[in-house]
């Protein structure tokens, strides 16, 4: 049978002595153990692991006094920065769940998330990608909705309250209250709230515990070579569970230094790897690749590089090469996941041959079982594609307040129903090879095209349209809408695209636009999705083409 059946962890199992039950006890674990060791450096200023705890148990006490109670939901929206950790920690040492919000939101979809969690807090940037979030909730605000903390300079609203303000209202909380909050946070309780889209078109909230977030992290933090005193830079966004879980939660797991980074810019970064001596990089491909492809790339002296992650598209194995020759990282991994399972399922192992990493996703993490089935349920064997079912400790809890959609991910025995193909080998490693899902991988970031679709489909000019991953040699794929037009409208491309950055995250754009008198569909008229990817493949080509 194609499976790999590794002992479970019980989800009500007590952790190691090492490993606290909750992230507010790693956190307090982490400031006794390292203390005045940096946590975070940013902008030429350090944080040490105890003022960092100190100051996440101030946020605890100022979001109790905005009368946050135990379950409830607080927002964040904000870009990478020492505040988003902060408040996050301080969320959970509240006993309070946090609920991430996606920065290239657009303030419908940020609002539909704020209303369907009922958060009563919500910590937004303020000036950022030359926009002041908050504004962005203008007439969309949901009434339960009680307060915004605005992070930086500018305040335009007397409701609001600044992060100083924000923190200045712990005085009001007693420490015993807090601390005593804190305590009975317990280990199966809901950490987080992650909205992640789906093939229904709207965004699902995925409810994960603190412990198996911690137990997950713990091991994927050893396999990849993040070790105590790693300087880590984050590029990977915090509302991602890439920079959240895999970021800053196994930085502070580890002992490691947090190096945020709000924006990716190749020569920045180049930059902050050589002046900030990094040694620790995760990313998409996409980083990699723009990385190799700048000019000046010999002239940055990248010699602390020791580990780096990738994954989250196909990864060609010259890349993995040329991460280790060019780039100088010694230990180069790759790994599975999605937010159900709250990150990582399937890791490789820094030794594996280039080969495998990039073809691959790697073995099981410890207490997980990883199956490959048919359209029946039937395991397949060994080299046969079928879907890939997870089972284990860091399963989701659920989808918030959606019972059948949790039943249809998750089986009566536990198996999480991915909607991705894969192919298990002989040794048990995991090669995804396609998606039940309709959905495609723009530069890391997950698009599904029922999602783009049902957004569209408001455009005026639009009476049908079906949203496609196309190949792109960047970002790996980008959205290609095929539009049949309403009479008498005429297709502006560069309109259409305009209209689209007004209402969607920048990475859901579509960045082609195919006209279409008619989509192909099967006899119960519906669009032959298949079909349409090789019209539009061809379309795109020819379009390429020299006259």
């Amino acid at each position: 049978m194609s499976e790999v059946l590794l002992e479970p962890v019980s989800q009500t199992a007590a952790p190691g002595a090492d490993l606290p039950a909750t992230l507010p006890a790693m956190l307090a674990d982490a400031a006794r153990r390292w203390g005045e060791r940096p946590a975070i450096v940013e902008d030429g200023h350090t944080i040490s692991y105890t003022r960092l705890h100190a100051l996440a148990r101030r946020a605890a006490r100022a979001f109790m006094a905005l009368g946050v109670q135990p379950g409830d939901r607080v927002a964040l929206w904000a870009p990478n920065c020492s505040e988003w950790i902060i408040a996050a920690c301080g969320v959970h040492a509240a006993g309070a769940v946090l609920v991430p919000l996606n920065t290239r939101m657009k303030g419908e979809e940020a609002a539909d998330i704020l209303l369907r969690s009922r958060a009563r807090v919500l910590v937004s940037v303020g000036g950022f990608l030359k926009q002041y979030y908050p504004d962005l909730l203008q007439g969309l605000r949901p009434d339960t909705l009680e307060q915004v903390v605005v992070l930086g300079d500018e305040l335009r609203a007397s409701a609001d309250l600044d992060w100083q303000g924000f923190l200045a209202r712990a005085e009001a909380t007693p420490e015993a209250a807090q601390l005593q909050r804190e305590a009975a946070v317990r280990p199966q309780d809901t950490a987080d709230l992650m909205f992640t889209s789906g093939t229904t078109g709207r965004p699902k909230g995925v409810m994960a515990a603190h412990q198996p977030t911690l137990l997950a992290f713990k091991a994927w933090s050893e396999v990849v070579g993040l070790e105590e005193g790693s300087r880590y830079l984050i590029v990977n966004p915090f509302f991602h569970t890439f920079g959240y879980k895999a970021g800053w939660v196994a930085a502070l797991l580890r002992g490691a230094t947090i190096h945020p980074e709000q924006v990716f810019d190749a020569e920045a970064i180049l930059r902050r790897i050589q002046d900030e001596r990094i040694s620790f990089l995760p990313g998409p491909p996409t980083l990699f690749l723009t990385m190799l492809a700048h000019p000046n790339l010999a002239d940055f002296d990248l010699s602390s590089l020791q580990a780096a992650v990738t994954g989250a598209a196909s990864v060609p194995p010259i890349l993995i090469r040329r991460m280790r020759e060019e780039l100088g990282i010694a230990k180069v991994t790759t790994a599975y996941g999605l937010t159900e399972c709250g990150g990582c399922a399937t890791l490789c192992d820094a030794t594996d041959d280039a080969e495998t990493v990039a073809r691959t996703c790697g073995k099981a993490l410890p207490g997980t079982e990883v199956r490959c089935v048919d359209a029946e349920g039937h395991p397949v064997a060994p080299g046969e594609a079928g879907e890939v079912l997870l089972r284990g400790y860091h399963i989701m809890q659920g989808y918030f307040e959606d019972e059948q959609a949790t039943r249809e991910a998750i089986d009566a025995e536990g198996w999480l129903h991915t909607g991705d193909v894969g192919v298990l080998d002989e040794r048990g490693y995991l090669r995804i090879t396609d998606r039940l899902k309709d959905m495609f991988i723009v530069g890391g970031f997950n698009c599904y095209p029922a999602e783009i679709e049902r957004m569209l489909a408001d455009h005026p000019d639009v009476a049908q349209v079906a949203v496609l991953g196309v190949p792109d040699d960047r970002m790996g794929e980008i959205g290609c809408a095929c539009v049949v037009l309403r009479h008498g409208a005429q297709l502006d491309a560069p309109a259409f695209i305009a209209w689209c950055r007004g209402k969607m995250a920048n990475y859901k754009v579509p960045r082609h636009v195919l006209q279409f008198d008619t989509l192909p569909v099967n006899a119960s008229n519906k669009i032959q999705k298949r079909e349409l990817q090789g019209l539009a493949e061809a379309r795109l080509r020819a379009a390429q083409q020299p006259a």
